[in-house]
């Protein structure tokens, strides 16, 4: 064990191997996928006023009340990002795309910021990617854009990734608040009975009792009124249109009347994804629309939807599934014994990768057998062994490393056409 006294802060962590890999496609597979639905890559600060997060996630939210990181330099008072949609909506809003009358959309991914408690796929320092449509309340974006969410999960092979659909209506008086007090008139003969943060959150955000994880909570919750039972009429019109889209994108869905989700700007459609690898707390990402946040923090009455999907808890997932294996291959390794012969294998990797192959090598100088293990270990499929004996006459040795793989001595000078002929 190092004897180094420092260690990564709780609730980070450091990412390599096999989870550095599956990282970098959770983020390389969201942009390639997300560009081809029209999505543009958008980069926001990891910082922002604080006055922004309160605005837009919420004032009385646990979020902003207990798990943001805020600092004051100077007279300012700023925060790191604890989600990414107040950052983009707010750039959206300091550029005037509001002006240019078209359909915005973006896609972000990053680091984000929450003072919580780690635990399995919770971390002080998360990574998202997400994604904003900016612009209409169709509720086609809805199901697109929800769609979209699915078909990303599918490409890391995510086969037991499952979503589930609500809707929480909107701020018209005979919408959302009406139902709030539908909920606080049906839950008030029995709210002490509920667990001491459904009694703080009754009068402050008494929708979030109905989503509450505590077994006898969700027993006293089970005959409250369903809010997808209690919208608007132009609301429930907009969910009939978003399941529709839904089914005949091929989005398998539950609904699920128990979704709220946990921030304020939430109005209408609301949605999260799961998965059963992580347990009790199984969502792996989510999301839904925010029709009054521009407006909120400043700007015109600008409709959006978006969502964010959780890297950590990804990983979980996609190391959960067998058929999820995301190794990136290394092609040659390079097997050279004596000092000559390690310096012209230096130049022979470099020729490889210039060639567009994965390519590395040993630089420890260590005996052939501890170098074949390294190859081993990091799965190459070809070695390509250099001795002194071989530099002197102009030959090296392919050797595929394959099961039942054979090896043929080539000269140097043909080496890479060997090589390319060698692998799958």
């Amino acid at each position: 064990m190092s004897k180094s006294r420092f260690r990564a802060i709780e609730g980070t962590r450091d990412y390599f191997g096999k989870d550095g890999e599956r990282f970098d496609k959770a983020v390389v597979f969201a942009g390639e996928l997300f560009v081809r639905y029209g999505y543009d890559r958008i980069r926001t600060p990891v910082f922002e006023t604080t006055e922004l997060f309160a605005r837009s996630i919420g004032a009385a939210t646990d979020i902003v009340e207990k798990e943001m990181y805020t600092f004051t330099p100077g007279s300012d008072t700023i925060t790191l990002r604890p989600e990414g949609t107040a950052g983009v909506v707010r750039g959206y809003l300091q550029h005037n795309m509001d002006k240019r009358g078209d359909l915005a959309k973006f896609w972000y991914e990053g680091p984000m910021f929450r003072r919580e408690r780690p635990q399995k796929g919770r971390q002080r320092q998360f990574h998202q990617v997400g994604a904003e449509a900016i612009g209409s309340s169709d509720p086609l974006l809805d199901a697109e854009l929800v769609t979209m969410g699915l078909r990303y999960y599918e490409c890391l092979g995510l086969r037991k990734a499952r979503l589930r659909v609500n809707s929480i209506g909107c701020l018209r008086p005979e919408c959302r608040p009406l139902y709030r007090q539908l909920l606080r008139d049906a839950i008030r003969p029995n709210l002490d009975k509920h667990c001491k943060s459904c009694q703080a959150r009754f009068d402050r955000n008494v929708l979030r009792i109905i989503d509450c994880k505590n077994p006898e909570c969700r027993k006293l919750s089970a005959g409250l009124p369903k809010s997808h039972d209690n919208l608007c009429p132009e609301c429930a019109a907009h969910f009939e249109a978003v399941k529709e889209g839904l089914m005949a994108l091929g989005g398998g869905f539950a609904l699920d009347h128990t979704l709220v989700r946990g921030l304020d700007y939430y109005t209408k459609t609301v949605f999260e994804y799961t998965h059963e690898a992580l347990g009790a707390q199984n969502a792996i990402g989510g999301g839904g629309r925010y029709d009054g946040l521009a407006e909120e923090l400043g700007g015109p009455a600008i409709p959006g939807i978006g969502f964010a999907l959780g890297v950590e808890r990804i990983l979980i997932a996609m190391e959960a599934e067998n058929g999820c294996s995301c190794s990136y291959p290394l092609q040659v390794y390079g097997v050279a014994l004596g000092e000559s012969a390690h310096r012209a294998m230096s130049g022979m990797i470099a020729r490889f990768r210039a060639a567009g192959l994965s390519a590395d090598m040993d630089y420890g100088r260590r005996s052939f057998k501890s170098q074949l293990r390294s190859a081993n270990r990091r799965q190459a499929m070809v070695c390509v062994i250099l001795g002194e004996d071989e530099l002197s006459r102009g030959e090296i040795v392919v050797k595929d490393m394959s099961e039942g793989g054979g090896q043929k001595t080539v000269s140097i000078f043909d080496c890479l056409d060997e090589v390319k002929a060698a692998l799958p």
